[in-house]
C-alpha cells in the first residue's frame, strides 16, 4: 500500500511552509531517519526526516514550491515489494479535498421555489420554510477585481491600474502570467485590440419628495488604503515591488496584534556603565586561549550585551511577579528567566532565547548567544530555540541610537530597549563628574505588570548593571 509523506508541522503555530529542496529523487530507497527534504518556515530552514522505509515513487510537490499547507501530501513511497509506478498512481493527490456534503433534502428541487427562503429547522438542521416574503433580490454584481461568478481575478497592481484607467473589466482579459495572472502586457494588448470599456455604473434614482434622505455620517470609518490606491500615489517606474515572504508577514501580523491588544506603558532608566566596561575589559584580558584550526582564540569574549542579558535575567529573579505572561484566565508566573535577544537578519528579525539565563555564567551566555546569532542568520534555528521566552532584549546602541521603545512580543509581558553608552556630566556628592550613561527603556504589559512593579524591575536591572561584580557570583 502506498505510503504518503505530508508537510510536517515544524512548530505549534505553523500553517504552511516552503518546500525548499528535495534531498532524494524518485527511485531512491529511504529508511527511517534519512533526511529527505528541507522545509523553509517563516523563521528557519528545517530538515525533514523519513519516518517509514520504502522507495520514493513520486515527488508530488516540486522543490521551490511556496505556501504548502501543513498535512498536504508532498511525496509518495512504495512499500516493500510494491511497484513504484503503481504506488505513484494510487497515491493521494496534493490538492485532494473531501467532497462537500449535499445539504439538500433528498426530494428537494434543484432551485428554491418562489416565495421560499432558507431557514432553520427546529432540530438545528437546514430546511426550507414557506413564508410570505418578497422574492429574493438579484445577486449583487461582482466586486472590483472579481469575475462574473464572483471568483477573484489575479492581476498585478500595475495591470489593475491600467485596466481601470482604460475602463476595462479584468475578468474579460485573458492572463498570460503565472497561474493565469493578468499582467501589464495583457491589458495593453486588450486596449490595442479595441476591447470595449465597461459601462459606467448607473446613478441611483432620486428618492421621492416625501422621503427624507438618510443623514450623512458625521464620523466615517477610516479604512486603510488599498494596494492599488497606495501605488497610485507614486509615479510609475520609480519603485520596485518586493513581495512579502513568510517572515515579513509573520512580523507584521504579530506586531499588529500586539499593538492592538496589549495595553503597554514605558519606563526609562539611566544606567552608569563605567564599572561594567572596566570589568568586561578585565575579564576578557584573563580569558584562556584555545587551540583551533584557525590558531589560538580566546575561550570567550564578553560583550556589553552579554551583561545586559544577565542583568535582565537576575532582575526577573529578584522581582518574580514581573516574570509572567498573560492569559484570559490566569497569569503565568515563570520559574526561570528565559531571555529572548533580538537579532537582525537580512530583511527580517528573529529572537533566539537564552534559557534559564539567571543560572548561567557570563561566558556561557556569551558563547551560546554567538552560536544562536550565527545560526539565526543562516536560518538554521530550531523552533524551540526561538519560541516562547519570558522577556526580551533589543539593543541598538551599536548604531549610536540613544534611546528608543520596542513593541512587546506576546507571550512576553516585557521588553527592554538599550541605547548607546554616552559620556555625560553627572552630579556626584555635589560635584560634576563625567560618566558613561546608557538609557534602558522598558515596555510593560499593564495587564501583568503594574506601574510600581515595572519600576521595581527597572531599578533591579539598574542595580545589576551599575554593580556588575554581583553578576559573577
Amino acid at each position: 500500500m502506498p505510503i504518503t509523506i505530508t508537510m510536517p508541522a515544524l512548530s505549534p503555530t505553523m500553517e504552511e511552509g516552503n518546500l525548499a529542496k528535495w534531498l532524494v529523487k524518485e527511485g531512491d530507497h529511504v529508511a527511517p531517519g534519512d533526511v529527505i527534504a528541507e522545509i523553509e518556515t517563516d523563521k528557519a530552514t528545517m530538515e525533514v526526516e523519513a519516518v517509514d522505509e520504502g522507495t520514493v515513487a513520486k515527488l508530488v510537490v516540486p522543490a521551490g514550491t511556496e505556501g504548502v499547507k501543513v498535512n498536504a501530501v508532498i511525496a509518495i513511497l512504495a512499500g516493500e515489494g510494491e511497484d513504484a509506478g503503481d504506488a505513484a498512481k494510487g497515491g493521494a493527490k496534493p490538492d485532494s479535498a473531501p467532497a462537500k456534503a449535499d445539504t439538500k433534502p433528498a426530494n428537494a428541487p434543484s432551485s428554491p421555489l418562489a416565495g421560499e427562503v432558507p431557514g432553520r429547522a427546529e432540530g438545528g438542521g437546514s430546511a426550507s420554510q414557506v413564508v410570505q416574503a418578497a422574492p429574493p433580490p438579484p445577486p449583487a454584481p461582482p466586486r472590483k477585481g472579481e469575475g462574473s461568478a464572483g471568483e477573484r481575478v489575479f492581476a498585478s497592481p500595475l495591470a489593475r491600474r491600467i485596466a481601470k484607467d482604460a475602463g476595462l473589466e479584468l475578468s474579460a482579459i485573458e492572463g498570460s502570467g503565472p497561474h493565469g495572472r493578468v499582467v501589464k502586457a495583457d491589458v495593453e494588448k486588450a486596449v490595442a485590440g479595441g476591447a470595449k470599456a465597461q459601462a459606467p455604473a448607473q446613478k441611483p434614482a432620486p428618492a421621492p419628495a416625501d422621503v427624507a434622505p438618510a443623514p450623512a455620517s458625521t464620523a466615517p470609518a477610516s479604512k486603510p488604503l488599498s494596494d492599488d490606491a497606495v501605488l497610485k500615489l507614486f509615479e510609475e517606474g520609480t519603485y520596485d515591488l518586493l513581495p512579502h515572504d513568510g517572515m515579513r508577514r509573520t512580523i507584521a501580523a504579530r506586531l499588529t496584534e500586539s499593538h492592538q491588544t496589549v495595553p503597554a506603558y514605558f519606563v526609562s532608566m539611566d544606567c552608569e556603565i563605567d564599572a561594567l566596561l572596566a570589568l568586561r575589559a578585565e575579564i576578557n584580558a584573563a580569558s584562556p586561549m584555545l587551540k583551533t584550526e584557525k590558531g589560538e582564540v580566546p575561550a570567550y569574549k564578553l560583550s556589553v550585551n552579554d551583561f545586559i542579558i544577565k542583568a535582565m535575567a537576575l532582575a526577573l529573579r529578584d522581582v518574580p511577579m514581573a516574570n509572567a505572561s498573560w492569559t484570559s484566565t490566569a497569569r503565568v508566573r515563570h520559574r526561570h528567566s528565559d531571555v529572548g535577544v533580538a537579532v537582525a537578519i537580512p530583511d527580517g528579525l528573529i529572537t533566539p532565547i537564552i534559557r534559564k539565563a539567571e543560572q548561567k555564567t557570563l561566558s556561557v551566555i556569551s558563547n551560546e548567544m554567538k552560536d544562536l546569532a550565527r545560526r539565526a542568520r543562516d536560518k538554521k534555528l530550531k523552533p524551540q530555540e526561538y519560541q516562547g521566552g519570558t522577556t526580551a532584549v533589543s539593543n541598538l546602541g551599536m548604531f549610536g541610537v540613544s534611546n528608543f521603545t520596542s513593541i512587546i512580543n506576546p507571550p512576553h509581558a516585557s521588553i527592554v530597549s538599550i541605547g548607546a553608552g554616552v559620556e555625560k556630566p553627572v552630579v556626584k556628592k555635589g560635584e560634576i563628574k563625567i560618566a558613561t550613561v546608557m538609557t534602558a527603556t522598558f515596555a510593560f504589559d499593564h495587564r501583568v505588570i503594574d506601574g510600581a512593579l515595572g519600576a521595581e524591575l527597572a531599578a533591579a536591572f539598574q542595580r545589576h548593571i551599575e554593580k556588575p561584580m554581583g553578576m559573577l557570583v
